[in-house]
């Protein structure tokens, strides 16, 4: 019985000199006493890039509205490639690892797409790029990719790749 009385009262001592309120403490300074900080430089090691939400970002642009006379989907998918934003401020920006790639919505004939295109047509990706859109198409939009991944180009590279999306 003695000691627990014993260090119930060394406890309560020590927590009688500390103040409650008092919330400052030296927290963790980094390795080897490195002080932790936030850069807004970029380049610098403590440099944190501001996170973006690209599908918030994709739902607050209005979808690109065109129509054609094309029934075939291969054809509708070209013509929603064709009519893809190209331009940061009608599209989200996707960085590359060696061009941009501009993120944006059109509807065609009421059918939504969802298109990653580079700046002009003359600018061509990898179509592993394609693949990769039309698997990550609901993390990139925010909707379910329905059916083929369509693209403009040639086997190997091409400068635009489409894929019909489901929002509701």
């Amino acid at each position: 019985m003695k000691k627990i009385l014993l260090s119930t009262a060394t406890i309560l001592a020590l927590a009688a000199c500390e103040d409650p309120y008092n919330r400052e403490g030296v927290g963790f300074t980094g390795i080897d006493g490195e002080p932790r900080s936030i850069s807004e430089v970029p380049g610098a090691a403590a440099f944190v890039p501001e996170s973006t939400n690209v599908p918030a970002e994709l739902a607050e642009l209005p979808p690109v509205r065109v129509s054609t006379d094309e029934t075939d989907p291969g054809k509708i998918a070209r013509v929603a490639i064709e009519n893809g934003a190209r331009s940061d401020t009608s599209a989200v920006v996707v960085s590359g690892s060696d061009t941009n790639l501009f993120l944006s919505t059109v509807e065609v004939n009421g059918t939504l797409f969802g298109v990653v295109r580079t700046e002009n047509s003359r600018t061509r990706v990898p179509n592993t790029i394609g693949a990769n859109f039309g698997t990550g198409a609901e993390q990139f939009t925010g909707c379910l990719p329905v059916g083929d991944v369509y693209r403009k180009g040639s086997e190997k590279r091409s400068s635009g790749f489409a894929v019909q999306l489901n929002c509701s």
